[in-house]
């Protein structure tokens, strides 16, 4: 199991994590060793643009939402430079990014999952 594996267990455990991804696939938004803060999500309250942290096809990613299909329950991952991950169910979506480099994200409070 991976270091990202590891995460999305904890914050699918119900754990706030604070970490510093790597790569460039979210620059701008996130540069690699930024320090983000990610907590458990209500994946019925997201909305595209969202940074989360959810697996799509065995991977788990800190991407963006890029697409929204509630009747299927499901959203689609993007990173921040146009290529898309793929869709994921609503179970595979583990948390929302709160801040980066504690700079608050916009509207990721209330999205905080109430039942973990």
């Amino acid at each position: 199991m991976g270091k990202m594996d590891t995460i999305a267990a904890r914050v699918a455990g119900g754990a706030t994590v604070r970490f510093r991804p790597t790569g460039s696939s979210m620059v701008p938004l996130i540069r690699s060793r930024d320090l983000v803060e990610v907590a458990p999500v209500d994946p019925a309250k997201l909305e595209v643009g969202d940074i989360v942290l959810a697996k799509v096809a065995g991977t788990v990613y800190l991407h963006l939402v890029s697409a929204l299909d509630p009747a299927r329950g499901r959203v689609q991952i993007s990173n921040n430079r146009g290529r898309v991950n793929g869709w994921t169910h609503h179970a595979r979506v583990y948390g929302i990014c709160l801040a980066v480099e504690d700079t608050p994200r916009p509207r990721a409070l209330e999205k905080i999952a109430s039942n973990v």
